[in-house]
């Protein structure tokens, strides 16, 4: 009889330690290390990720024909008389987190004429207003929907994209601009808007003024 008791009492006691070691696991909270040590064969733990920057730096090439507006080109015009439908239009972004540099240029449009260009933060649509104000890397506090920035501490070219031109002979023209701020797939501009000024107005309450919007040319990736 004492075997079976010592039998029965070792059998006890197994049993209890695959409890305690259910009851073990079961507490480890989820995603957190056992303390217990890897078995054989036991993968590691996957190395922790971690995601810095606002998103990859817009980069690319975009270009179109100048088209009337509803259409599914990628660039439309507003007024024909500046901006004849045939021209063709193109922009190359590049940059960095810290940087960008945008190249605009232009065939068919009017010759021996300035032409202000701006980046804007919406699309092109079937009215020029449809893309919205200026893209800024600091946006204005006073700015509103319905009175866009016209202050020269926010409305300048080191804060917005300005790519004023002037056209040759033949209506060909050509801008650049370096600025000092990245511009990513979260935060980027979606068009660029060539008006019927000459050039950007610089003035107080005026600056990045330019007229009416002639032409449009979406950026999107």
């Amino acid at each position: 009889m004492s075997q079976r008791i010592t039998f029965a009492g070792r059998r006890v006691l197994v049993l209890g330690s695959a409890v305690a070691a259910l009851a073990l696991t079961a507490c480890t909270p989820p995603g957190e290390p056992s303390s217990q040590p890897p078995g054989p064969g036991t993968p590691p733990p996957p190395a922790e990720q971690t995601q810095t920057g606002g998103g990859d730096a817009k980069t690319g090439s975009f270009e179109g024909t100048l088209a009337q507006p509803g259409g599914q080109g990628a660039a439309f015009t507003y007024n024909p008389a500046l901006a004849p439908a045939g021209a063709k239009v193109k922009a190359t972004v590049e940059g960095s987190e810290q940087s960008t540099v945008v190249d605009f240029e232009v065939t068919g449009l009017q010759p021996n004429r300035g032409y202000a260009v701006h980046a804007h933060v919406n699309a092109c649509g079937p009215t020029g207003d449809a893309a919205g104000p200026h893209f800024q890397n600091k946006q204005d506090p006073a700015a509103s929907p319905e009175s866009p920035s016209a202050d020269p501490a926010y409305a300048n070219p080191q804060n917005e994209i300005w790519l004023d031109l002037r056209t040759d002979a033949q209506g060909a023209g050509q801008a650049s601009a370096n600025v000092p701020f990245g511009i990513t797939g979260e935060r980027a501009p979606k068009s660029i808007v060539i008006h019927e000024e000459s050039n950007t107005n610089t003035a107080e309450g005026q600056a990045g003024k330019a007229g009416g919007r002639a032409a449009c040319l979406n950026i999107e990736s």
